[in-house]
């Protein structure tokens, strides 16, 4: 397929603008020096609205849906760190919708970080502490599905997004970032890097690993997962990958042992739990380029990245691209 070809598909979906593309490709000069290889950044924690990152692409057309539907409520699930939830609830208030946000743990005793920023913003939150989706225990459409009965219950009548938007229709927002990239790399001089992302719920994986299969793109993705939260979640990946590329109008099929993902090593105590790599990785590109990651995403991802570089499984002078969720 053209890349023109499947601009066209993406845009015969309806979507509500929520950001100014394309996102800055970036290189990373100095810390590139140390590593011994061209090192970028796609800076799509610059995307808003309320302090931003990846989740904004796939809601411009979650939340298309959900006003085609008629609805005014939407509701969503997450960690109580979620970035997802916090962006879900300020997308939300930008197209005039009341969010309401669900967290199967209990009420911290006061709110912080994200969760004070969904205070703010006026969402709805609620804590219903029945635990499942650690540590592997559950699989992410299981989680989803009950997510979704609860959220029936309480609200009735509304737009229910899975976790981290992980949803064919939410992921056209990668595939459309996967021809964004190429497009990008290749004006670089780097169309054959390793593309390295922080994978939690997948979605973004997914919509890259589709978009960039069905234009042909010499980009190889590499997820980093970051939560250990799910069970078969290489699984969940490639069944999403491939609904993806089926609704786009070329099927092609994606197995478990297809999708490049990480599982586990960088993980650290758990998710939603900062790793003493994971900060390390947070302080280095900090005092090098001057960019700040988070400890829960991000920050592992990269301390995975500097391991694959450290041990060689990247090799010296290979091009890598990190994408900055």
């Amino acid at each position: 397929m053209k890349p023109a070809d499947l601009s066209a598909r993406l845009d015969a979906y309806p979507h509500v603008r929520l950001a100014a593309y394309p996102t800055p490709l970036e290189p990373l000069p100095r810390l590139g020096r140390e590593l011994g290889l061209p090192l970028f950044i796609k800076r799509d924690d610059e995307i808003g609205p309320a302090m931003g990152g990846n989740k904004t692409r796939k809601l411009e057309y979650l939340l298309a849906d959900a006003q085609r539907r008629g609805h005014s409520t939407v509701a969503t699930f997450g960690g109580l760190q979620s970035n997802h939830a916090r962006l879900t609830a300020a997308a939300a208030r930008r197209c005039g919708l009341e969010p309401h946000l669900f967290y199967f743990e209990r009420r911290p005793a006061a709110l912080s970080g994200n969760l004070l920023l969904n205070q703010l913003l006026g969402a709805q939150l609620h804590f219903i502490p029945v635990g499942g989706g650690g540590a592997g225990g559950m699989s992410l459409e299981a989680a989803t599905r009950l997510a979704g009965w609860v959220a029936r219950l309480r609200l009735g009548r509304h737009t229910f997004i899975p976790v981290g938007g992980h949803s064919w229709l939410g992921c056209l927002g990668y595939a459309a970032a996967a021809l964004e990239l190429d497009e990008q790399a290749q004006a670089l001089g780097v169309g054959d890097a390793r593309l390295v992302v922080a994978a939690g719920s997948g979605g973004t994986l997914a919509g890259l690993l589709a978009g960039l299969a069905l234009i042909g793109s010499r980009l190889r993705p590499l997820g980093i997962d970051v939560g250990k939260l799910w069970r078969g979640f290489p699984g969940s990946i490639a069944a999403l990958a491939t609904e993806l590329c089926l609704r786009l109008g070329e099927p092609h099929s994606f197995t478990a042992d297809q999708v490049p993902l990480g599982e586990g090593a960088y993980v650290g105590p758990r998710y939603g739990v900062p790793s003493a790599a994971g900060d390390a990785a947070v302080h280095r590109l900090a005092q090098a380029e001057g960019i700040l990651l988070d400890p829960v995403y991000t920050g592992k991802a990269f301390a995975g990245l500097l391991d694959l570089i450290a041990t060689r499984a990247i090799q010296p002078a290979e091009p890598v691209i990190f994408l900055h969720t």
